[in-house]
C-alpha cells in the first residue's frame, strides 16, 4: 500500500528504506532479514542515518529535492535535519490509522 500511495506523487524516484540496507532501489533484490531499528540505540540509528544521508546523497539533491517520508519515527528520526524539503503524510498516526489511510487513498486510485 505504501508504494501505491507513493506512486501517486508522480515521484522521480522511489527508494526503500532498510534497517540492514539502509537506502534500497525498488528494482533492488534483497535477500530476506531479520533487522530492525526499533531494536536499535539511538547511537546505532544515528549511524544508520548517516550511512542513508551518504547513499541519499549520491541519488538526490538533499537541498533541493522535495521528500515524501511514509517511514515510521525512528526511521525518520535522524534523517529529516539533513533534509531541506520534506512531508510526512502518516505522522501522527498509530499503525493501525496508517493502514486505513494508506488502504482509503490507494482505493481512489
Amino acid at each position: 500500500m505504501n508504494l501505491k500511495y507513493a506512486q501517486q506523487f508522480s515521484p522521480q524516484k522511489i527508494f526503500v528504506l532498510s534497517a540492514k540496507h539502509g537506502l534500497v532501489h525498488l528494482d533492488e533484490e534483497i535477500d530476506p532479514y531479520d533487522v530492525t531499528l526499533n531494536e536499535m540505540s539511538a547511537s546505532e540509528r544515528k549511524e544508520w542515518a548517516a550511512r542513508v544521508v551518504s547513499q541519499l546523497r549520491e541519488n538526490a539533491d538533499l537541498e533541493n529535492d522535495h521528500f515524501v517520508i511514509l517511514a515510521g519515527q525512528k526511521y525518520r528520526q535522524y534523517l529529516l535535519p539533513y533534509l531541506r524539503s520534506y512531508e510526512v503524510p502518516l505522522e501522527g498516526l498509530k499503525i493501525g490509522q496508517q493502514l486505513q489511510f494508506l488502504k482509503e487513498k490507494a482505493a481512489r486510485e
